[in-house]
Formats: structure tokens, C-alpha cells, sequence
């Protein structure tokens, strides 16, 4: 695992933070080859972290290839262990043809989840999956939660940057396609806030159709409040 500086690119990265803090804002962003590496989202000043990995050139072609009417999409909040039932639903009501490759796809977002679930110490999550053709959320923003969950599939990945003056960050990097990423929110308990910001590729007019998986921890429902823990998740999502 790898925790670096965002003003470098992912392939030039050093492997250790090259400053953790600008402006009183941690900035640091964590890259693993492997997935209890987002487990690095709990350390200080690390705002964001990344599972960077490879699709399988087969799963990739496939799914680049489908139309995006059928693309499976959907929002729910609902158990991190019955998220592999309600994707299935989503592929079988939207079309998304059955196979080796669609198995492929909902076992992944079922693996994520379990791992999420596990690192934000949260039973139930909100969980959107979205075709995303238009300019949505291009602004750069922090969200008003305590943690989130990005994984692009299909199109390009989510764009982030650190704010160090003016409106915009300055260098904007891009999550390769299918390698999650884990945003601190301005709710995240510990200091120092967060300074790493995001937003959504700007794609109107170029006929790219997106597939987004998006993650949110819920609060305990029991215990009235979110937990955060540290420990590495378990959960295996496919390479």
C-alpha cells in the first residue's frame, strides 16, 4: 500500500506522503494494489483512498460493448449483505444479459459492498448505480457525509484534486475505470477535515455512457449513531 501525494500522478508516485496537509486540510491520498489497502482512509491525514486494479480485458469489452438502455441502474438503501440479491433484480428488470460476465459484474459489487460496509463500520448502505450520460456533478465538491464509496465500470473515472487557491484545484487526476475509490466526507469524525476534492468527468456531447456505483454508510439504527473502525476489511472483490 501506497500513500501519496494527489499533486503527483498515480504513476509517479512516491510511496510514502510527501506532505499530509495544506492549509489545514488533510490531503493525502492512499494507493493499494490490493484491496485492505482502502483500509488506509482511517489513517491521519489521508482523505482519500484507492484499490487501483485491472479489469479483465473480456469483462471490460463486454460491458463497454452493451447497449445503455440496458445497463442495470437503480438506488436503494438497504443490508451490505443482501446487495448481491438486489443488483441480480436490478440486471434482470433492466435487461442486462445473463452470463459468465454479468455474474462477474454482480459479484464485484456485492464484494465492494461487504468491503465498504466493513471499513465504515455500517450494517446498511445507500447504494446507487447509475447510467450517467450527461455533465452530472461536475463541480469540484467535498460531500456532506462521513465517507463515500466510487466505482466506475464503464467510461471514464471519477476526476479529484486538492483546493490550494482560488475555486478549482489546480491538477485534476482521474480513478482509472473499475479501481473504487474512498472519499472522506466534511461528517467524517476526525480531524483534520478533509482536502481532497471530487467530481464527476465532464462527458455531454461525447456519446459516452457511464456506469457509476456510488456507496454510502447508514447510520446505526440501533445505536442512533455511525461507527467508524479501522481493522482491514475481509471482503474480496474480483480483480
Amino acid at each position: 500500500m501506497r500513500t501519496e501525494d494527489p499533486s503527483l500522478p498515480l504513476d509517479e508516485t512516491p510511496t510514502h506522503f510527501v506532505r499530509r496537509e495544506v492549509r489545514g486540510a488533510g490531503i493525502g491520498v492512499g494507493v493499494a494494489d490490493k484491496p485492505e489497502g482502502l483500509s488506509a482512509i482511517h489513517s491521519p491525514g489521508c482523505a482519500a483512498s484507492i484499490w487501483r486494479r485491472h479489469p479483465l480485458p473480456s469483462f471490460q469489452a463486454w460491458l463497454d460493448g452493451l447497449d445503455p438502455k440496458i445497463l442495470p441502474s437503480g438506488r436503494m438503501t438497504l443490508p451490505a449483505d443482501t446487495v448481491h440479491t438486489a443488483v441480480l433484480d436490478l440486471c434482470d428488470r433492466d435487461g442486462t444479459p445473463a452470463g459468465a460476465m454479468r455474474d462477474h459484474l454482480v459479484d464485484d459489487i456485492a464484494a465492494l459492498a461487504t468491503l465498504f460496509a466493513e471499513l465504515m463500520g455500517s450494517a446498511l448502505l445507500k447504494l446507487r448505480l447509475e447510467r450517467v450520460a450527461t455533465n452530472s456533478c461536475t463541480k469540484f465538491h467535498i460531500d456532506a457525509i462521513t465517507g463515500r464509496l466510487i466505482c466506475t465500470y464503464r467510461g471514464t473515472g471519477t476526476q479529484y484534486g486538492i483546493l490550494t487557491e482560488g475555486d478549482v484545484p489546480r491538477r485534476i487526476f482521474t480513478v482509472p475505470t473499475g479501481s473504487p475509490i474512498i472519499l472522506r466526507g466534511t461528517l467524517w469524525p476526525q480531524s483534520p477535515p478533509a482536502g481532497v476534492m471530487h467530481r464527476s468527468p465532464p462527458i455531454e456531447g461525447t456519446g459516452e455512457t457511464r456506469l457509476v456505483l456510488i456507496l454510502d454508510p447508514v447510520q446505526d439504527l440501533e445505536n442512533g449513531e455511525q461507527t467508524h473502525n479501522s481493522h482491514q476489511a475481509k471482503g474480496k472483490a474480483l480483480q
